[in-house]
């Protein structure tokens, strides 16, 4: 049973629940976001495992398998789960982007759907250079498979995904 929202003081929590994680945290409560830094940790990592559950649904739209951590775990030549933990870190830093930079350009955008888009279009351009910087730096990027449109595609709706994701969960103002 959730209790009732109430104003908290200026700089403290008022989460009333049990444990950390109860359903209230995790769907806008807004009370426990109440900084652009803890908005910004939350809707990274909320948007990043959305647009993570959304490649690995990929393939069954017909889009070629993408797996971001498998490519940056190999890249690194460390095991997976630092390629999801540098994914997630990736995902936060983006999101942290958002609440200081992107979201001072876009405050004329009334639609917070709109915001997002635009985002994830920003967040898409940004690391198709990042991968074009990486692929010179190490000689060779590990190779897609499938129709490359297809991945480009797919990695554009995941970048839109994320992007309308971190746009619904954070406030304009904290």
């Amino acid at each position: 049973m959730d209790i009732p929202a109430q104003k908290p003081e200026k700089g403290k929590c008022n989460f009333r629940g049990v444990g950390y994680l109860t359903p209230s945290f995790l769907f806008l409560n807004y009370n426990v976001m109440s900084t652009k830094i803890q908005q910004a940790l939350i809707a990274g990592m909320v948007g990043t495992a959305v647009m993570s559950f959304f490649m690995f649904m990929a393939p069954m739209m017909g889009i070629p398998k993408m797996n971001t951590a498998e490519m940056l775990s190999s890249i690194m030549g460390f095991p997976v789960f630092v390629g999801w933990f540098v994914h997630f870190m990736i995902g936060i830093t983006f999101a942290l982007s958002y609440v200081f930079f992107f979201n001072n350009f876009v405050k004329k955008i009334k639609s917070v759907i709109l915001k997002g888009i635009v985002f994830g279009i920003a967040v898409f351009i940004f690391a198709q250079v990042m991968m074009g910087i990486m692929d010179a730096m190490i000689g060779g990027m590990p190779a897609m498979e499938g129709s490359l449109v297809l991945i480009m595609i797919g990695s554009i709706a995941g970048h839109l995904v994320f992007g309308i994701v971190v746009a619904l969960l954070v406030r304009e103002k904290a």
